[in-house]
């Protein structure tokens, strides 16, 4: 019998479409085995400080970043910890950290002075490479795109959010070219050290905020574009704390961390280049971090307890009822930990 080209065709689609059901299957079978239970072991408690700041650099190396001037790294995925008060810095809230391995690690305080310190051999010393003592500096976010390319976040000053920008792996700090414009009221929140993100190659920022109102500001290249987002606002307590990218999507938490266990428009997404929609079954309350563990599957943490998504930020299910403050999946890896108030850590088993 003669081939003919409509039969390869034919064989094309019909393998393009068992190819897809597969995937779609897999996709399924990886979310049923996920929404079966989340727990969280809890390895750490009882330390004199808060914990905002978290960064998971594997599946091994972790550090944290607190109040009362608190540092903790851990080498074996969260289990145990080594804890230090930095010398000179006993009174610093130490609310975000960036590392990049065991050795190297920036950590950035709010309040005054603002603050931020960088270490190369593991804690053992820190340097000063950034200081401002004027009050109106108030620091609360920091992302890299990458091991030399990073961003600080801070409130606003004169009317514009506070950027700076390092681009030698935060050995010195400049304003950022673009200081994009707050609206009256408009604040940002040191909760997580998540309220800003910065994109691969460092070509897109991300600052979400709170307030008088609750936005989401997108900096590419030079321009800027601000959406206001169907969450909490008006309120100073109010608005989006937290962003986390997925494939195609940013997923959103916040709230009113005064009145923590409202569930009323906490989470909100963004498809593309969509609008921003909100969440159809909100998380258990206020939420101050979130973070994406897998295409749809986002968690969220914050005082009334730990929340997952299964689809991209439209339904939420709590599945733990105790306060974490943070919460990050490894840049390289699977492991997913929690931290929050008097020292508290947590690994999160899936």
């Amino acid at each position: 019998m003669a081939y003919r080209c409509s039969d390869g065709l034919r064989f094309g689609r019909e393998l393009n479409n068992t190819m897809k059901y597969l995937y779609t299957l897999l996709l399924f079978i990886i979310s049923i085995s996920l929404a079966k239970a989340q727990t969280i072991k809890i390895t750490e408690q009882g330390k004199p400080c808060s914990i905002r700041g978290l960064s998971v650099v594997n599946d091994d190396i972790a550090w944290l970043s607190g109040s009362k001037g608190h540092v903790a790294l851990s080498n074996d995925g969260g289990i145990t910890w080594t804890w230090q008060q930095v010398r000179g810095y006993e009174q610093s809230d130490f609310r975000d950290i960036e590392a990049f391995s065991n050795k190297e690690a920036i950590i950035m305080s709010s309040g005054t002075p603002a603050l931020i310190l960088k270490t190369t051999d593991g804690g053992v010393n820190w340097k000063e490479v950034f200081r401002n003592d004027d009050k109106s500096y108030f620091l609360d976010a920091m992302d890299f795109a990458d091991s030399k390319h990073g961003f600080v976040m801070g409130d606003p000053i004169d009317g514009k959010f506070l950027l700076l920008e390092s681009k030698d792996g935060g050995q010195t700090w400049n304003k950022f070219a673009i200081q994009p414009t707050a609206l009256p009221g408009e604040a940002a929140f040191a909760a997580s050290g998540t309220c800003l993100s910065v994109k691969s190659k460092g070509n897109e920022l991300i600052l979400v905020t709170g307030g008088s109102v609750a936005r989401q500001i997108t900096i590419s290249g030079n321009k800027v574009h601000a959406d206001v987002l169907p969450m909490a606002q008006g309120k100073e307590g109010s608005g989006a704390f937290s962003i986390a990218h997925g494939n195609d999507r940013n997923v959103l938490v916040g709230g009113n961390y005064v009145q923590n266990t409202l569930p009323d428009s906490v989470a909100t997404y963004f498809v593309k280049i969509s609008k921003p929609k909100p969440a159809k079954q909100q998380p258990s309350g206020y939420q101050s971090c979130v973070t994406h563990l897998q295409g749809l599957i986002f968690v969220s943490t914050g005082t009334p307890g730990s929340n997952i998504t299964m689809d991209g930020g439209l339904t939420w299910k709590p599945f733990d009822t105790i306060s974490y403050n943070v919460c990050q999946k490894a840049r390289q890896g699977k492991l997913v930990l929690m931290a929050g108030d008097k020292g508290k850590t947590g690994i999160l088993k899936l």
